[in-house]
Parts: C-alpha cells; sequence; structure tokens
C-alpha cells in the first residue's frame, strides 16, 4: 500500500459505524488480506487516530481480520487513552466548577469540548492534548489570576514571555494530566477574527451537563480552522485525520456545507478543507461542499501531491522556509507598534542561549 491507499483505508475505516458502503469496502479489502498493517499503524499513529481506528474496526466486529499481536497493542494503546481521557474530563470538572464559582463561564474548545459533549461513541476514541477555553475579554486577565493561585504555572520557565496573541501561555498544575490554554481569541489574522471570535460564537453556546461548549456548527468551523488556518494547512493542502474525523463526526450533527459557508472571508480555505474530507472519507453525504472553481483548484493540488511525493516535499520545504520570514517580520513589524513586544524582541536579541536553541530549531525544521 503507497501513502495515499493507506490515508483512504485508514480514512474508511474510521466511518464505519455509519457508513454502511465503506464497512462494506472495508471488508471487502480486509477479507483480501491486502493491508499493509505496518504502513496503517504509522499513519494511523502520526495522525493520532489509532485509537480511534481501533473503536471502529471493535464495533462492526473487523478484529478478527487483524493480526492478534496488532489487536493487543491497540487495545492497550486505547485502554491508556480512555484512562487519560477520564483524567481529563474530570481537570475539566474542576476547572469549570473553580471559573463559575467566580462568575467566570470559560467556553471548552477542541478535543476537550468534544470528549464533554459526547460526539464519540467512546471517549477513548480521542487523542487530547491541552485542554483549551476561550473567555470574554473582561474575564481573561481575572481568570488566569484565579488559576495562578490555585496552583497554576508556567509549563516551560522563561526569564521573559513573548506576549500572548491569541492564548495565555500553556499553565499546568501539579499532580493533573493535561496543560491548559486560556484563549481570548481563535486565530492571529485581525480580518478572521471579525467574523469568528468570542462575541460571534457566545450567542449559539450548548450547555451541557453544566458544561459550556461552542454549537456543533462552530465546533466544526474551528476543527477546519485550527488546521487550515493556525496550523497553515491551507498552504500545505494537507489533511490530518483527527480534525477530518472530528468534522465527519459533526457534519451528522449539523450541516457542514452550511456552516463553512455562512462566514466570508473564512469560507474559502473551510470550503476546500470539507472538499478534502469528501474525497477521502469516499464520499460521505454530510461532507457535501460548494463546488466551485477555487475548491476544483484545491482538490487538483491536494490529489497531484500522492504522486508526486518527491516534489511535494520539496514543495513543503519552501512553504516552511517561507512562513519562518513571514512570522519573523511579522514580530518586527509589531516590535515597532507594540512597547511589550519590542522590550520582548530586545531581551531575545540580547540572550545568546536563544540564539543556539533557535538555529538547531531552524535546521531541523527547514531540512527534516
Amino acid at each position: 500500500m503507497n501513502y495515499k491507499e493507506t490515508l483512504y483505508f485508514i480514512a474508511k475505516c474510521l466511518t464505519i459505524s455509519l457508513e454502511d458502503k465503506n464497512r462494506e469496502l472495508v471488508e471487502k479489502q480486509l477479507k483480501s488480506n491486502s493491508v499493509d498493517w505496518d504502513a496503517v499503524v504509522k499513519l494511523s499513529t502520526s495522525n493520532y487516530v489509532f485509537p480511534a481506528l481501533y473503536c471502529n474496526l471493535k464495533r462492526v466486529g473487523f478484529l478478527h481480520y487483524l493480526p492478534q499481536d496488532l489487536i493487543s497493542s491497540m487495545e492497550y494503546i486505547t485502554n491508556l487513552n480512555e484512562d487519560r481521557n477520564k483524567k481529563i474530563i474530570n481537570q475539566a470538572k474542576e476547572l469549570n466548577y473553580l471559573l463559575l464559582e467566580n462568575n467566570i463561564n470559560p467556553i471548552f474548545l477542541k478535543g476537550t469540548a468534544n470528549l464533554l459533549a459526547g460526539i464519540y461513541q467512546n471517549i477513548a476514541e480521542r487523542m487530547v492534548g491541552d485542554i483549551d477555553f476561550i473567555l470574554s475579554k473582561e474575564d481573561y486577565t481575572k481568570a488566569i489570576d484565579i488559576l495562578r493561585e490555585f496552583g497554576y504555572s508556567e509549563v516551560e520557565k522563561y526569564k521573559y514571555y513573548r506576549p500572548e496573541e491569541i492564548h495565555y501561555r500553556r499553565l499546568q498544575k501539579d499532580n493533573n494530566i493535561a496543560a491548559i490554554e486560556i484563549h481570548k481569541a481563535f486565530m492571529d489574522i485581525k480580518k478572521y477574527n471579525k467574523e469568528f471570535s468570542y462575541n460571534s460564537v457566545e450567542k449559539d453556546i450548548q450547555s451541557i451537563s453544566g458544561f459550556s461548549v461552542l454549537s456543533n456548527s462552530d465546533k466544526l468551523k474551528l476543527t477546519i480552522i485550527s488546521n487550515q488556518i493556525n496550523d497553515n494547512g491551507f498552504c500545505y493542502k494537507s489533511i490530518p485525520l483527527r480534525n477530518a474525523y472530528d468534522v465527519f463526526l459533526l457534519s451528522k450533527k449539523t450541516n457542514a456545507k452550511v456552516a463553512v459557508n455562512e462566514l466570508k472571508n473564512l469560507s474559502h480555505p473551510l470550503n476546500c478543507f470539507l472538499a478534502a474530507c469528501y474525497e477521502v472519507f469516499n464520499k460521505v453525504d454530510s461532507l457535501e461542499y460548494k463546488v466551485n472553481t477555487e475548491t476544483r483548484s484545491y482538490l487538483k493540488i491536494f490529489n497531484k501531491q500522492f504522486f508526486k511525493v518527491k516534489a511535494t516535499k520539496n514543495k513543503h520545504k519552501l512553504i516552511r522556509i517561507y512562513l519562518f520570514f513571514k512570522i519573523r517580520l511579522k514580530i518586527i513589524f509589531r516590535s515597532i507598534i507594540y512597547k511589550e513586544y519590542s522590550i520582548w524582541v530586545f531581551k531575545r536579541l540580547t540572550d545568546f542561549s536563544w540564539y543556539k536553541k533557535k538555529l538547531i530549531n531552524f535546521k531541523n525544521s527547514i531540512f527534516k
């Protein structure tokens, strides 16, 4: 199996609990003994969907097609992830109670919000990193002070810190499983933040078991935004399966096509991601997208990457270089405009240990 065959196989497997046509196709391939399980494990783990793959195969009774040692490994990892997610949910409950007691209403985001909202048939499916939540501008600083008093402190401790942009620096508390990210915005691009912000989503938030989470439509938008905008997925024309799987599940709860086209400036990158999901998940009805010249062009490049692997790697290197210098120019611009940035930049430029660290990171990023 080449990369594309492996990606599409895993993607179809992630839908077999809900899509009969994909269940039949997957079973047919499993019966043919044509699956390269080493490739499947490597790609599903790098895309953080290994437990979700196991849960879907188990739900439809397909595990007997897998090698026994693989089943044991998948079960072990999934159980570990389930235990972790239970602890994350308990930590979220503690955070929620603490902030509500201080008249602050956190809106939980991303993986933690999806766990709290129950979009997965099994909480073990989702691999979660940090606990993310967004607050109003009025509550933002107050919440940070409260959490510090409660025992939260920086994950990475420095003598000075970069001025926060969309979220405060990551905080952690002893004996807690996850770090937290306190957001005041969803993106660091003003034209996008005007149409998708705390104020725009607040009116539609859901209350589930005492937790505030985004509406299903806004959850779907943010899932795509996290990749396409914040992680520069739109530049790379990539499709991380963890984000794609969340979009698939959310498309069963809201009209995905309508959701992504409700926005003006963001509709193009979001619609393109939805188009890629439609292709990879084998034309699932709930993932239908707005077909236009832009999406056709996007899919053409997206599909070409699978056949021109070497050219794609070289292109991605150039994109990484471009993004590296783009970010640095933005920092220089902000240091001219904002005092806190100029102070931070001065401290960085006089810190020789920082030069050494960044040089190593730059080489790893460009030449990996």
